[in-house]
């Protein structure tokens, strides 16, 4: 069977939460599972590459039955064979290959290629992600700003033109419902960049106070959230953008997100730092509400 020759187009950008769609490939996997590829879906899929934030809950309504999804994950395919999430060869957007969501569900003679499905979203859930997702990329941005002084040497900037201690010395970051957790190792490769470690965890109460005081002032302004993208396809550039009275920030991010500051009613953060194998790991767990 031939696969699919074209990206998968994805709707949670603009806030989909359910459609219908073709089946394109239906494929049992070693785990005893199914691989459904649909021609396009509401439902999120986690990425191999960074997966910060995990799948949708959701379920594929077909012939009279509904099929929970178990998981949801990026696929590619180069139309003889599918690869699933770390086994996939090769970069997205490499020529011949074709980027694709794969709904796993327990196999069912309901599915076959051609037929159309309702795929659902559970919405609550999928807010409740989107308000933890929100939350973490203004903490990032409030932690940025709030380190800002502890650079010796220049490094990029952020979308607020302060120094990205977020995006240099990230080095897990989980999404939650209402919540993220975002841990950073403060070791000799981040000091060679510039940044300055001594002294940092006696003062952890004094920086956790601005971050905090920070995201109070973003988050009472209740301003605009949206997902700009350069197309409809799953390898499409995406952007989180959030109209910020005084800078508009922009952010690529392939995850979802609420669509205004309104809906977050309050954020903050709680700041610690451990010993891990001798280097000074710091963490940020970021809550909504």
């Amino acid at each position: 069977m031939t696969l699919p020759p074209a990206d998968t187009l994805v709707g949670y950008p603009a806030g989909q939460t359910e459609g219908t769609a073709t089946v394109l490939h239906v494929e049992p996997l070693p785990t005893g599972l199914v691989a459904v590829l649909l021609d396009t879906t509401p439902v999120h899929p986690v990425d191999a590459g960074w997966p910060d934030q995990g799948p949708d809950r959701a379920v594929l309504r077909v012939a009279g039955t509904e099929l929970p999804v178990l998981d949801c994950v990026v696929g590619a395919t180069d139309g003889a064979a599918l690869h699933l999430g770390r086994d996939i060869p090769v970069p997205k957007g490499t020529p011949g290959w074709a980027f694709v969501v794969a709904h796993l569900v327990e196999g069912h003679d309901a599915l076959t290629p051609g037929q159309t499905v309702t795929a659902v979203v559970d919405a609550g859930y999928r807010q409740r992600m989107s308000a933890g997702h929100t939350a973490c990329h203004l903490a990032s941005l409030a932690l940025n700003r709030a380190l800002a002084d502890r650079w010796k040497k220049e490094v990029r900037a952020d979308a607020l033109g302060n120094p990205d201690f977020d995006g240099t010395a990230i080095d897990v970051s989980l999404i939650g419902e209402n919540g993220s957790v975002d841990t950073y190792r403060l070791g000799k490769s981040l000091r060679r960049k510039g940044f300055v470690t001594d002294g940092l965890t006696e003062q952890l109460a004094g920086i956790e106070s601005a971050v905090n005081a920070a995201l109070a002032e973003w988050v009472a302004t209740g301003v605009g959230v949206r997902i700009d993208r350069d197309g409809p396809r799953l390898t499409d550039r995406r952007y989180w953008v959030c109209e910020l009275p005084a800078h508009e920030v922009r952010i690529p991010c392939g995850g979802t997100h609420v669509s205004s500051l309104a809906e977050l009613d309050a954020v903050r953060v709680a700041l610690s730092a451990a010993d891990t194998e001798g280097t000074t790991v710091l963490t940020m767990a970021t809550s909504v509400g």
